[in-house]
């Protein structure tokens, strides 16, 4: 059966979202067909590159019968009025990450989406990565012993946004944890399973009134904490991520805010080497030390331990970041274009990890910012 053509029309097309939907159109069966609420130049842009109308306004767009989805790709402050006007008209909405500032928002598009039968996702594509799926992998196979420990660090550049820019705007923007922590409170739930947020602070620049630091402790059912650290403080040069994983045989670093690669050092015996092996297919591995069977016994956490070897893994490293992040979003519209046709699949994305990942950011910032428990909205 030939598969239906799903219509897409992006609200706010701007240079993240000329760069998405360069990646959503390559999906067979994906087709672009507007924009509305775009600034004139970028909006000239866009139209340029996919040769499609600027329709405006919102409702002018959801007023033509050519239209099965929006892709909502505006300031956080927008996305719950876009997305209830878009889902009342009978259309589809993916939207940019947070899928709201509040967790009423939030509810109330679930529930229009539910009530229509209609798609709901917030654009976390984290979770389509293979490396992520290796690292889901490795804490299941016991290959480097119990998970113990994790951070993740962001050190962003702030080169790109003035002063006045609505990022810095906590109103507009719901803070940095909401705004851009939520894909990594989701990458690590997809990991670790559910968790709770203990503790929180948060920092703001010398002089003037912009919150530019963030950080959080996550507790996990484990047990295990992970610290998040986000500041936007650096030059486009200087501008990294890292997160590591520590178990209690190894650490696994991934490298970048899209993790393109990994590097794991660990002592194992024969059969765990080979296990992770399988788990990083094509890693290049070092070894560091060789135990001979008068070496091979060790000691921590009051355990016994039988090491074969010490050794230094490399899996990725060939890999280009902005290549392997248009992938991630291919697979992610592949992914819900996939229930748009048919409601029986099942998403590795869903409103659900909109709503939770907000959940969690939301916390975060009620403790970095001491604020009642019970808010108005919330």
């Amino acid at each position: 059966m030939k598969e239906k053509t799903v219509r897409v029309g992006v609200v706010g097309c701007g240079g993240f979202a000329l760069f998405a939907l360069q990646q959503f159109i390559q999906v067979e069966g994906v087709e672009l067909v507007g924009m509305a609420g775009t600034y004139p130049e970028p909006a000239e842009a866009a139209a340029r590159r996919f040769g499609i109308p600027d329709f405006g306004t919102i409702e002018q767009m959801l007023a033509r019968d050519d239209l099965d989805l929006v892709y909502i790709a505006t300031p956080p402050f927008l996305h719950h009025p876009q997305a209830m006007e878009a889902l009342q008209a009978g259309r589809h909405v993916i939207c940019e990450k947070p899928l709201a500032l509040t967790l009423k928002q939030a509810d109330q598009m679930i529930e229009a989406a539910r009530k229509r039968d209609l798609l709901l996702a917030a654009n976390l594509m984290q979770r389509y990565n293979v490396l992520c799926g290796a690292i889901r992998g490795l804490l299941r196979s016991g290959a480097l012993g119990s998970f113990l420990h994790g951070y993740f660090e962001n050190y962003a550049a702030d080169e790109s946004l003035p002063p006045d820019h609505w990022f810095w705007d906590r109103a507009r923007s719901g803070g940095i944890f909401v705004e851009h922590g939520v894909h990594f409170f989701d990458l690590f739930e997809g990991w670790l399973g559910p968790g709770e947020v203990v503790a929180a602070q948060a920092g703001m620049r010398p002089g003037g009134d912009i919150e530019e630091q963030v950080q959080c402790t996550v507790r996990y059912d484990s047990g295990a904490l992970v610290n998040f650290y986000h500041g936007f403080h650096q030059p486009h040069r200087l501008d990294r991520q890292e997160m590591r994983l520590v178990f209690e045989r190894g650490d696994v670093l991934l490298e970048g805010w899209v993790p393109a690669s990994a590097r794991i050092h660990a002592i194992a015996d024969e059969t765990d080497t080979r296990r992770l092996c399988e788990l990083f297919p094509g890693a290049r591995l070092d070894v560091t030390a060789g135990y001979g069977p008068e070496d091979r016994a060790c000691r921590a956490r009051h355990k016994d331990l039988d090491v074969y070897q010490l050794f230094e893994m490399t899996w990725g490293a060939e890999h280009r970041k902005m290549h392997l992040y248009g992938e991630l979003l291919r697979r992610f519209i592949r992914d819900q274009v996939c229930w748009i046709r048919d409601r029986s699949h099942k998403r590795l994305i869903t409103e659900h990890n909109g709503r939770r990942s907000l959940e969690l950011a939301l916390e975060a910032d009620r403790l970095a910012h001491q604020q009642p428990e019970e808010t108005e909205g919330r």
